[in-house]
């Protein structure tokens, strides 16, 4: 069953203002989820903050079944964190590294992420090594494989969609060759949880991260963390408090045995709650129906494209995400983002910067990403604005 659009939109109060094609930067929230932030908040500017939370505690716990169910996971295995590159960093940093450890990621990944592996270098004396891609831009399951085969890796850490060139990694072929070889497996969701199914089941990861503010059209300011249940307690995160651990008055301390032990106490508590209200939203709607809608618009933005005169089209995979990169010769990426602002129409960009392993990667591009609320002359806007 298909999505009502006009409902959707009806439900987007953003709808009415622009024509929102920069989902991968941050997507327009839905009215509930719009209304469960402004509730809590109004709560606590009128009781109090404490006051506010004690009265709210079945929808700050709602959360942890919404997100749950929307990744096919148990409720013990989430943690709210307050944004996916947290969430990353509290999974990363909680793997017990040793000299000589081999970390394996892939040409598309993230330079945040690239970063924490350099560190990783540096302080734990573990090696990084990049995967080739495979004929088609995507991560060569053959040579991950034969990585694998090789021994010591400690860690298989990727991205499910990159941030610049559309492609989709074949996460449940790589988790199923990290079980058989029995490396860990960290997968970034950021970009493709609430646009594509995403099942930890069937992907078979370790831990994954993702955020809020995305497609999963939730509060800006919110992520979730996975940690497979059997694995939790194999992790100590990188730093805890007494929402994490209990303190024990001989001077020592217990940490949680759920994923929470990755939290923190403090948190945006209205966020919290808009988030389990965003995955609440994207179920009911029905994410294969959203994933479909996703990318039959963007295929039809490539299409569209193709056959323009000096336009590249930069996507890479065999069946590519709802986002679109591309160029148009003689024509800056920053000045075709500025030219369809004028007239209502958000895109972004994304530069080497961003992903730094990616060799092929052109130094600037225009990004468009569509959503399921987007429409076909939406899209036909974006086409009318470029050069």
């Amino acid at each position: 069953m298909g999505i009502d659009i006009d409902r959707a939109r009806t439900d987007t109060p953003g709808c009415a203002n622009v024509a929102h094609l920069n989902n991968a930067g941050g997507a327009l929230p839905p009215r509930p989820v719009i209304e469960a932030v402004e509730e809590q908040f109004r709560l606590e500017y009128t009781i109090g903050a404490y006051e506010a939370s004690d009265r709210n505690v079945a929808a700050i716990e709602r959360f942890y079944d919404a997100v749950a169910g929307l990744i096919g996971a148990g409720r013990n295995e989430i943690a709210y964190v307050e944004n996916a590159t947290r969430a990353w960093d509290m999974a990363f940093y909680s793997v017990p590294f040793a000299p000589g450890d081999r970390i394996l990621t892939t040409t598309s990944e993230y330079s945040s992420n690239a970063i924490a592996y350099q560190q990783a270098v540096s302080d734990k004396g573990a090696r990084v090594e990049v995967i080739p891609d495979d004929a088609h831009g995507t991560l060569s399951l053959d040579a991950l494989a034969a990585e694998l085969a090789k021994g010591d890796v400690r860690l298989v850490s990727l991205n499910h969609i990159p941030t610049h060139n559309g492609l989709v990694n074949p996460v449940v072929e790589v988790g199923r060759l990290c079980r058989e070889y029995g490396a860990l497996y960290l997968v970034d969701a950021c970009q493709s949880v609430g646009q594509l199914a995403v099942d930890v089941a069937e992907i078979g990861c370790d831990m994954l991260s993702a955020t809020g503010r995305k497609f999963l059209r939730g509060p800006r300011g919110t992520g979730f963390l996975y940690v497979r249940e059997e694995v939790i307690k194999t992790l100590e995160p990188p730093f805890l408090d007494l929402l994490a651990a209990s303190w024990r008055t001989s001077g020592g301390y217990e940490v949680r045995d759920d994923a929470r032990r990755f939290e923190t106490w403090e948190r945006y508590v209205a966020g919290q709650i808009g988030l389990g209200v965003a995955a609440d939203y994207a179920v009911r709607l029905g994410i294969e129906a959203i994933e479909d809608r996703v990318r039959g618009l963007a295929a039809v933005l490539r299409s569209e494209l193709a056959t323009r005169p000096g336009a590249t089209v930069l996507d890479r995979g065999e069946h590519p995400s709802g986002i679109v990169t591309f160029t148009i010769d003689g024509h800056t990426p920053e000045a075709i983002m500025a030219a369809a602002s004028e007239r209502g129409i958000n895109v972004y960009t994304t530069n080497p910067g961003s992903h730094g392993y990616d060799a092929s990667a052109v130094p600037t591009a225009v990004r468009a990403s569509v959503h399921y609320y987007n429409t076909e002359e939406e899209v036909e806007r974006l086409l009318a604005v470029l050069p």
